[in-house]
């Protein structure tokens, strides 16, 4: 691993304890230019996370909180009339940053929610009649509670497509929270030093492109990709448990995110395990179960995990 992805783990670990495995997840939607939804019950560092990674970077960050009274203006902006010159002006939104860090998404109503739509998938934004490109790097860190708490409104899933990963935030182990009791009863709070700028991630970026990646390799992506659709030509007996298996999107995201996963570990080329390490986070909410695997208590991580067992190795 580059001694600038060094610093950045460093940096966020002056904050952060533990969670290396978020933290490098977040990494690669940075360097593979994905949208990352993190997951989890709250007080588990999700958004102290993403503050950290954005302060690393010398971008523009914005935080909106999502709520059930937001309104798409809120996020994309809004036309003003001027009375005086009798025109209308465009009061950009906050959506206008390099990183938004979209703070418990499923707190907002599917019209706020598909507001995000257009700035994720085409980059950038309409307001009334004019469009705006959005700036490079653009990346949205959306947090949400598990669906099971109160309030809520569920991602629509062409919504959820959108992200390249989904992380799973886990509770920390007994050492790591004696570290955060610690570290929170500490008078004088750690500051990060921002170590990459936007000229910086473009340029791993490129680097990222060329990491190489086996034809074979390629071909177990999408046969894993291809299993989650039609089980049964994979010798799979699981077609009763999926209602709805992954799209297109899931294959390009594999493939780029394990780049960025092997440029990580230092290495210029893909392995059959970097792909089985992100395939979890890049296919758990493309998958739809049917009322059978819930009924079963099954999850979707349960699927993958099949999936992976069966699928060759190359």
């Amino acid at each position: 691993m580059g001694p600038l992805i060094q610093d950045v783990f460093s940096e966020i670990g002056k904050v952060i304890v533990g969670q290396r495995r978020m933290v490098e997840r977040l990494l690669v939607g940075i360097l593979a230019d994905g949208h990352i939804l993190l997951e989890g019950v709250p007080g588990l560092a999700k958004t102290t996370a993403v503050k950290c990674l954005a302060q690393t970077i010398q971008t523009r960050f914005q935080r909106i909180q999502f709520t059930p009274d937001l309104l798409p203006a809120d996020l994309i902006g809004t036309q003003i009339y001027r009375p005086r010159e009798g025109d209308f002006v465009v009061k950009k939104g906050p959506i206008f940053s390099n990183i938004i860090l979209a703070d418990e998404i499923n707190r907002a109503p599917a019209k706020v929610q598909s507001a995000l739509l257009e700035a994720m998938q085409e980059r950038q934004v309409t307001i009334g009649e004019q469009t705006f490109r959005l700036e490079e790097p653009f990346m949205v860190l959306a947090t949400q509670n598990p669906i099971e708490q109160e309030g809520t409104y569920p991602l629509p899933e062409a919504q959820v497509d959108r992200f390249m990963l989904k992380l799973l935030v886990h509770y920390p182990s007994r050492e790591e929270e004696l570290a955060i009791m610690n570290a929170q009863a500490a008078a004088r709070k750690p500051e990060i030093t921002p170590v990459l700028d936007p000229g910086r991630i473009r340029q791993a970026r490129e680097i990222v492109d060329r990491v190489y990646i086996d034809e074979k390799i390629q071909g177990y992506i999408v046969d894993i990709v291809l299993a989650t659709r039609d089980p049964k030509a994979y010798g799979l007996e699981i077609g009763n448990l999926i209602q709805y298996g992954a799209s297109p999107r899931a294959s390009i995201y594999l493939n780029q995110a394990a780049k960025a996963y092997a440029f990580l570990q230092g290495r210029g080329y893909v392995t059959p395990q970097d792909v089985k390490n992100l395939a979890p986070d890049v296919l758990r909410h493309r998958i739809l179960l049917s009322y059978e695997a819930e009924a079963e208590n099954l999850t979707s991580d349960d699927i993958v995990t099949r999936i992976l067992e069966r699928i060759e190795v190359p």
